[in-house]
């Protein structure tokens, strides 16, 4: 069917169809957005319209791909009361988010020492598809895990207190209930605590190249140009998947009827009074401790490899961990009314701007760090979040460069011996448990994520802070 699009102003499209009740704001440069047109993500974005409970309009992030049912780059708001929760639209991958953390070393002292680094960071850090964790926990850990988040890495002495006072949620979804998550589940994500995984999470060695925001650079921590610093991007690995996974067949053979009026049944959804619906969101919280509990291993293990590489006396700092695959509720002015939503935010990361309710303390003053890592190669980014954000997005900003080509077309175009070339020329050294993992995450195969800051930066949604570069990474 058609799709009408209009451009609102610079950097914003509404895209509309005959028939739909609400519209799909799309966030993107004219050149993002005729790329868009190749498949179906305007579609998708589009579908989204067609839920029970949307408030305003759906969302699309400049970064936004093809995904399932929802695309990557997805934000859609839908009431609490007369909405929906749809697994597809929070993603496999729940809780798949981003830290970074700071070090007081300049990128002269470790770049000599670089591929030994690297190399301190492979060896700590388990990468790879099915990759296990150095830990082994049993059925009761596990479930603590699940339970308490960030709170159980403390306890075991994987975390410090400030950690937690620099996670979103302070690392704990409180409305987790393991008992949620099914056997096969937590089969699958037994051995994978504190493990990297594949596809595009990596643990990437970086120094700061420029600064955009000098105050509030300073009030994140961050002491000048050329300073080190390590970011990590992971999910809740195979235990989420299949959370995901579970509640998406349960949904599909107990609401059939439901599902069977929708434009796409990728869509599947639970009404927000239906069991299933409150039955997921426990799990998906469950899933989220856990995904902030893999990270913070990760960063465990990433301090280890530091320490002996650097001495004992190196510091990795937490300055923010925040997730892009979660549903969180969350209150908004619609047409002047105060209402409660659950927002789905699928590849898209939350911006909240200062003062906000529900914001960590440590940043109230500031607004949220947004963490934006870029394709392999190419720069990542920290923003800060806004106001503006809140009336135009959901409090949502991109949450990475954004895939335009598939991983078979990758495996096609590139080799991983011509990538690790490219990287070295560059000064980037790269180690990977296969050659796979390389060529599926070339640099060519994503937007360019210098267009994508831009767009979120020039329409508000998030203010530049600091520009990253990297020296090393590690993937799966």
């Amino acid at each position: 069917m058609h799709l009408e699009i209009k451009k609102i102003k610079e950097g914003i499209y509404e895209v509309r169809q005959e028939g739909s009740k609400h519209s799909c704001h799309v966030f993107a440069s004219e050149a993002m957005l005729e790329k868009l047109k190749e498949d179906k993500s305007l579609q998708q974005g589009i579908n989204m319209t067609a839920m029970p409970g949307l408030l305003k309009y759906s969302v699309m992030m400049p970064d936004a791909h093809q995904g399932y049912g929802f695309p990557v780059g997805g934000v859609a708001a839908f009431d609490t009361e007369q909405g929906c929760i749809s697994p597809g639209g929070i993603g496999y991958d729940i809780n798949c988010g981003v830290r970074l953390l700071l070090s007081h070393l300049s990128k002269d002292e470790v770049m000599p020492k670089i591929k030994e680094t690297v190399n301190a960071l492979f060896a700590h850090i388990h990468c790879g598809v099915g990759s296990e964790s150095w830990l082994t926990l049993n059925k009761e850990e596990l479930n603590e895990v699940l339970q308490k988040g960030l709170q159980w890495a403390k306890e075991k002495g994987y975390a410090t207190a400030d950690d937690l006072d620099h996670c979103e949620e302070y690392g704990r979804m409180e409305q987790a209930d393991p008992s949620m998550v099914s056997d096969r589940a937590k089969a699958r994500g037994k051995n994978q605590l504190g493990t990297l995984g594949a596809g595009n999470h990596f643990c990437e060695v970086q120094y700061v190249d420029h600064i955009y925001d000098e105050e509030t650079a300073k009030a994140f921590g961050f002491t000048g140009k050329d300073q080190i610093v390590v970011m990590i991007h992971s999910g809740s690995r195979g235990l989420g998947h299949q959370v995901c996974t579970d509640y998406l067949h349960a949904i599909e053979k107990e609401l059939g009827s439901l599902i069977e009026k929708l434009p796409d049944r990728e869509l599947a959804y639970a009404p927000t009074h239906h069991p299933l619906a409150k039955k997921y969101l426990k799990a998906m919280a469950a899933a989220a401790n856990y995904g902030w509990c893999n990270r913070q291993l990760i960063t465990y293990n990433a301090r280890e490899a530091f320490k002996e590489v650097f001495g004992n006396t190196t510091e990795l700092k937490l300055l923010y961990d925040v997730a892009h695959n979660i549903c969180k509720i969350e209150e908004y002015e619609i047409n002047g009314e105060k209402r409660k939503a659950y927002v789905h935010r699928k590849g898209a990361t939350r911006a909240f701007g200062p003062g906000r309710e529900g914001l960590i303390e440590t940043f109230k003053k500031t607004g949220q760090p947004i963490l934006i890592p870029g394709s392999m190669g190419t720069a990542s980014y920290v923003l800060v979040g806004t106001d503006k954000a809140k009336e135009e997005t959901f409090s949502s900003t991109p949450h990475g460069a954004g895939r335009i080509m598939s991983r078979h077309e990758a495996n096609r175009t590139f080799t991983a011996e011509q990538v690790t070339k490219d990287l070295a020329a560059h000064n980037i050294y790269i180690k990977s448990s296969s050659w796979r993992g390389i060529s599926e995450e070339a640099p060519g195969v994503y937007k360019d994520i210098d267009d994508v800051v831009k767009v979120a930066d020039e329409v508000g949604i998030g203010k530049l802070v600091v520009r990253l570069r990297p020296l090393g990474v590690i993937k799966g």
